[in-house]
């Protein structure tokens, strides 16, 4: 099983200091980040695409290209790109530009997003959240797998025999999709025989072993071998030295977070005991010791039959020194205790 890592550029005021990373630091610091999971032989750096002040990324693509610069392995993903307000043929070519630079590493994972800031911003309809999607992805997989491209449909002009230039480094770009639990969101990747990455932003991971298997069969019924069925888990935690020091650690930082999505969404406020239970055995947030956090992945990653395992240690800008020792210690410690399980 193969280990990656998501981030979204957080820059969030500091809990402990109220300082904020200027962008230009935030963005120098994802760069130091993906060499470091780069050198260390993690296998992905996923980033997510965000139009808010607290964090620093609203063009994955570009920080990725930068990332192409300095990096030789790592699979280099967007997470997620939002395509519901993204024009599918613009997006192609970033990726398919990203995928020439990196010699065939770059992945587009295409999903609605978890915030909806970009649809104001970029003059879409949350009435229309789910046909955009459906509509603009089918898109984007007709440009993939044809080229020249014919399309029409209702949300752009329609498209005759025109070629979507650069295509990718190899025969097909990589195309995910990601989703927080929806049933119709796994059926769909399931037929359309594309990789799946599963967003676990709460609660106990173990509830998507269900959906991981709706999403195989789904795979299995539109006739997709096993090899284009992957599976991604995520998981938000942190890694110290010791358990006790991860969870100190983190803690104010995922507050900061909880804070921001119960005046912003209607969450209720978790409270210290809450976290406490949610990191005990890192049994929903992946906090805690190199061995504690290695022993979660194996447990789950078996139980969901997954492909991957990506952590999110970042949130709210947990600082940089304690990012990169967590990334150093997801690929000097944890990784290998996973490959040894997996055989990998």
């Amino acid at each position: 099983m193969e280990l990656g890592i998501y981030s979204f550029g957080d820059r969030a005021p500091d809990p402990l200091t109220g300082e904020q990373v200027p962008v230009a630091d935030a963005l120098a610091n994802t760069l130091e980040r993906i060499k470091l999971a780069d050198e260390l032989g993690i296998g992905m750096y996923g980033l997510g695409e965000h139009h808010l002040d607290q964090y620093a990324i609203s063009n994955p693509g570009t920080v990725l290209a930068a990332a192409a610069s300095i990096t030789q392995n790592i699979t280099l993903s967007s997470a997620v790109t939002v395509l519901s307000t993204e024009d599918p043929v613009r997006v192609y070519q970033q990726f398919t530009t990203l995928d020439q630079l990196s010699r065939g590493r770059a992945e587009l994972l295409a999903g609605r997003g978890s915030f909806t800031e970009s649809f104001p911003l970029f003059g879409a309809k949350l009435s229309d959240y789910d046909e955009l999607f459906e509509e603009k992805l089918a898109l984007l997989l007709t440009i993939d797998r044809n080229d020249p491209v014919t399309w029409s449909g209702k949300f752009r002009p329609p498209l005759e025999n025109v070629r979507v230039l650069p295509r990718p480094y190899r025969e097909r770009l990589r195309i995910s999709v990601g989703t927080g639990g929806n049933p119709e969101s796994s059926i769909r990747a399931g037929l359309l025989g594309l990789p799946v990455v599963y967003a676990v932003i709460g609660g106990q991971p173990e509830r998507f072993a269900p959906l991981v298997d709706l999403y195989r069969r789904a795979g299995a019924a539109g006739e997709h071998s096993d090899e284009n069925l992957h599976v991604t888990m995520g998981a938000i935690g942190f890694i110290e030295r010791t358990s006790q020091g991860a969870k100190e650690t983190f803690f104010p930082y995922w507050m900061e977070v909880m804070k921001y999505g119960s005046q912003a969404r209607g969450w209720p406020l978790p409270s210290r005991a809450d976290y406490d239970a949610a990191t005990r055995g890192a049994q929903a947030l992946f906090t805690g010791s190199p061995q504690e956090v290695a022993e979660r992945i194996i447990e789950v990653g078996k139980l969901v039959g997954a492909d991957r395992y990506a952590m999110q240690m970042d949130w709210a800008g947990v600082p940089h020194a304690k990012v990169m020792t967590a990334i150093e210690l997801l690929g000097t410690e944890v990784l290998p205790l996973v490959r040894k399980e997996f055989g990998d």
